[in-house]
C-alpha cells in the first residue's frame, strides 16, 4: 500500500509540474510542493527566529474576534502553530490556538463571546520565540465622531522605493483614526505576493497593530494590470473575465489580506474553490459594507466593439463612434446577485447602526479621461465601474436606500462627487481618495463642459456629466497631476495622499479629507488638497426628488429610532435610515401604499395602509414607545 501511495504522490506532482522535495537542512524554509507553483519566495530574506512574526491584523464584529498573523517561511522541524494570549490584570493568559499554513504563512484566530467593552492588549508567539504585541480597542461607541483612515495604491514607485512612506504612518498616528481602511493594490509584484505582502507589514505593522483594519485587495494584488473576476473562471486574459494567476495564489493572496475580517455574508466558494469575503463590520456605530467589485465582475472581451479594436487596448475606447447603451448586455455582473442580496438584506439591519458606509475597490463610474505618462485621452475604461451599465445602477440603488456613502480607491486620481440614475445627484456620495504612491497618473478633463455646475466647486471640469457609459455623476472635486514645486517632484506631482472620514454620530454628519503626502493633518496651518475637506448630511446620500409624502412619523419615548418605509404591495425596501430626534416625514417615489416601521434597540412598531400623498400635508402619526 506504501508503495501505491508513493506511485500515486508522484504522478501527482509530475502533473502539476512539481517534483518531490528532498528533506531540507534545519536553517532552510520548507519547500512545499504547491507553494513552488504558486509563489516565488525568492526576495523574501530569513530573519532571526525570534523575529518570524511579521505583522497581524484584526477586527472585532458582533464580539468575535478575527486576527491574523503573517509570518516569514517557516524552517523544517518548526512549530506550524501560533499561539495568542491577551493581558487581563496584568498577566498574560492564552486564548487560542492557530495553525500555520503551509502556503504563504498565516495563521488565523477566530474567538468568540469577546468583550469589546475594553481596550485589551494582545501578544502572538511562536513556539521558537518569537513575539508580536499590540492592542485590540474597544468599540468606540461612546464617541461622537469615528474617525476613518482610507488608503489605495502602495506602489513601491515613484522613486523606485527610495521614498519612505514613514510620513504617511507618522501623520496617521497623529489623526489616531478608529479604524483604517486600505481599498486595494496593497501589493503590486505579480508574483511574489508574500514577499511584498511582508514588506506591507513592515511599512504599516505600526499604525495596524493597534487598531481594526479593512484590507481588500484588488487587481494587483491579484497578480493582474486589471481583473473582472467572471465568478472565478480560469482564463488567459483578463479581459476575458477570471484570473490568470493559479487559483492557489488567489486563495493565499486573499487568506493574507482578508481572513482577519467578519465572518462572511455567505462564504459559499466561488469557481475553482476561490473564497469571497464579503461581508459588514461595525466600529462604533458606523455600518461599512465590505464588497468585492471586481469577483463578479464579467469580462468585456466578448463585446463586438472590443473585438473591433477600437482602443489601442481591448479594455479602452479612443473614438467618439460608439453607442453607450450597447455596451451594456445582457447578463453581465458588476457585484454579481450574491452581494445584491447582501446589500439588500444590509440595508435593512439597524441595530448597533447610526451612519452606514460602503466600502469597495473603486467608484461606480468612470472618473477618468487621460492615463499614462503620455497623457493617453480615452473615452471608455471597461476597468472602471461605470460598467456594466444595469449592474452599476443596481448597486448604486441599493446603496442609496440605506443613506450609505461610498469610499473607495484605486484610480490613483482621487475624486469626490455624487452619482446620480434617473437624475443627477439622486443618490449617494463617493470619495475615490489618492493612491498612496502612484505610479501611473490619471486625468479627469473631458473633451465637454458639464451640463450643470457643482453647487460649491470651485476647479475646472466640476458639475454633472455623462461618463463614457453613459452615467450620470457630479464631479466636485479631483486631484489632476501638476506641477506642485514640491520635491520629489516624481512622486508629489502625480498627487499621492490618503483620505481621511470624519462621522459626526450627532450632527449626522459625514467629512471627507484628502490629504497629500507629508503633510500633517493636525497641524492648523497644512493645507488639503483643493475642493476638500467637504462635509455632507448623511441625508444626503438619498436626495431623489419625491413624488409622494407620508404623513408625518412622531414618536414618543425614543430618540432616534430607526425607520423603514416599504412598498406594501411588493414588500420591497424604499429605504431605512437612523432619524435624527424623534420626528421625520418621509418621502416617497411613486403613488402608492407603504407600511412604516419603527423601530428602537428593543422593541418594534408596524404601521401599514399608508397612502402617499401628493403634497406635503399636516397629518401625523404618533408612534409611542413605553
Amino acid at each position: 500500500m506504501k508503495r501505491i501511495a508513493c506511485l500515486i504522490t508522484l504522478i501527482l506532482l509530475a502533473t502539476i509540474g512539481v517534483r518531490p522535495c528532498k528533506a531540507d537542512k534545519p536553517n532552510k524554509p520548507r519547500q512545499w510542493p504547491a507553494l513552488l507553483k504558486v509563489d516565488d519566495r525568492s526576495r523574501i530574506a530569513d530573519v532571526p527566529r525570534d523575529q518570524l512574526i511579521g505583522f497581524a491584523l484584526y477586527t472585532v464584529q458582533s464580539n468575535v474576534l478575527k486576527l491574523s498573523a503573517q509570518l516569514y517561511p517557516v524552517h523544517e522541524g518548526e512549530a506550524m502553530k501560533v499561539e495568542l494570549d491577551v493581558q487581563r490584570d496584568g498577566r498574560w493568559t492564552q486564548i487560542a490556538k492557530a495553525t500555520v499554513h503551509p502556503i504563504g504563512w498565516t495563521a488565523t484566530f477566530r474567538v468568540e463571546n469577546w468583550d469589546t467593552s475594553k481596550d485589551t492588549p494582545y501578544r502572538v508567539r511562536h513556539a521558537g520565540g518569537a513575539t508580536y504585541e499590540g492592542l485590540i480597542r474597544h468599540d468606540p461607541i461612546e464617541k461622537a465622531k469615528i474617525v476613518a483612515a482610507v488608503f489605495t495604491g502602495n506602489s513601491p514607485h515613484p522613486g523606485g522605493g527610495e521614498v519612505s512612506k514613514q510620513d504617511v504612518v507618522d501623520n496617521i498616528e497623529k489623526v489616531d483614526p478608529d479604524v483604517l481602511i486600505f481599498t486595494g493594490d496593497q501589493v503590486y509584484n505579480h508574483t511574489q505576493h508574500t514577499a511584498a505582502w511582508l514588506e506591507f507589514g513592515k511599512t504599516f505593522g505600526q499604525i495596524i497593530r493597534n487598531r481594526p483594519t479593512v484590507c481588500i485587495p484588488d487587481d494587483h494584488d491579484a497578480g493582474q494590470p486589471n481583473l473582472w473576476g467572471g465568478g472565478g473562471r480560469k482564463v488567459k486574459r483578463d479581459v476575458d473575465g477570471g484570473y490568470t494567476r493559479p487559483a492557489e495564489y488567489v486563495k493565499m493572496m486573499e487568506r493574507q489580506q482578508t481572513s482577519h475580517l467578519p465572518d462572511p455574508f455567505d462564504p459559499t466558494p466561488i469557481q475553482q474553490g476561490i473564497g469571497v469575503y464579503y461581508t459588514s463590520l461595525n466600529v462604533g456605530g458606523i455600518d461599512f459594507a465590505i464588497l468585492e467589485d471586481r469577483k463578479f465582475k464579467s469580462g468585456c472581451a466578448d463585446l463586438k466593439i472590443v473585438k473591433k479594436g477600437l482602443g489601442p487596448r481591448p479594455d479602452h475606447i479612443n473614438t467618439p463612434d460608439y453607442d453607450p447603451k450597447s455596451l451594456d448586455l445582457p447578463g453581465k455582473q458588476l457585484l454579481g446577485d450574491r452581494q445584491l442580496d447582501f446589500l439588500r438584506q444590509w440595508a435593512r439591519q439597524w441595530n448597533g447602526s447610526i451612519i452606514k458606509a460602503v466600502v469597495s475597490q473603486t467608484a461606480f463610474n468612470m472618473t477618468s479621461t487621460h492615463h499614462g505618462g503620455g497623457k493617453t485621452f480615452y473615452y471608455v475604461d471597461f476597468d472602471a465601474n461605470g460598467w456594466p451599465q444595469t449592474g452599476r445602477d443596481k448597486a448604486v440603488d441599493l446603496v442609496r436606500r440605506c443613506f450609505a456613502v461610498h469610499l473607495c480607491g484605486d484610480q490613483h486620481l482621487a475624486t469626490i462627487g455624487q452619482y446620480g440614475i434617473e437624475a443627477f445627484r439622486d443618490s449617494s456620495w463617493w470619495f475615490c481618495v489618492p493612491s498612496i504612491a502612484n505610479l501611473w497618473p490619471r486625468w479627469w478633463e473631458p473633451d465637454k463642459k458639464p451640463l450643470h455646475p457643482a453647487p460649491g466647486a470651485t476647479q475646472p471640469y466640476t458639475g454633472d456629466y455623462l461618463d463614457g457609459f453613459g452615467n450620470r455623476m457630479t464631479i466636485y472635486a479631483h486631484t489632476n497631476p501638476h506641477k506642485t514645486g514640491r520635491k520629489p517632484a516624481v512622486l508629489h506631482d502625480r498627487m499621492p495622499g490618503f483620505g481621511i472620514v470624519r462621522f459626526d454620530k450627532q450632527k449626522r454628519t459625514i467629512t471627507m479629507e484628502c490629504w497629500p503626502r507629508m503633510t500633517d493633518p493636525t497641524d492648523p496651518n497644512s493645507r488639503q488638497y483643493t475642493g476638500w475637506p467637504r462635509t455632507i448630511s448623511q441625508f444626503d446620500n438619498y436626495s431623489r426628488k419625491a413624488v409622494g409624502w407620508l404623513p408625518t412619523i412622531k414618536v414618543r419615548g425614543a430618540d432616534n429610532p430607526v425607520v423603514m418605509i416599504e412598498n406594501q404591495a411588493t414588500g420591497e425596501l424604499v429605504y431605512a435610515v437612523r432619524i435624527l430626534g424623534d420626528s421625520f416625514k418621509p418621502r416617497v417615489f411613486e403613488p402608492g401604499t407603504y407600511s412604516i416601521t419603527v423601530a428602537t434597540s428593543k422593541a418594534r412598531r408596524h404601521l401599514k395602509n399608508i397612502a402617499s400623498a401628493p403634497h406635503v400635508d399636516s397629518q401625523t402619526l404618533v408612534v409611542e414607545f413605553p
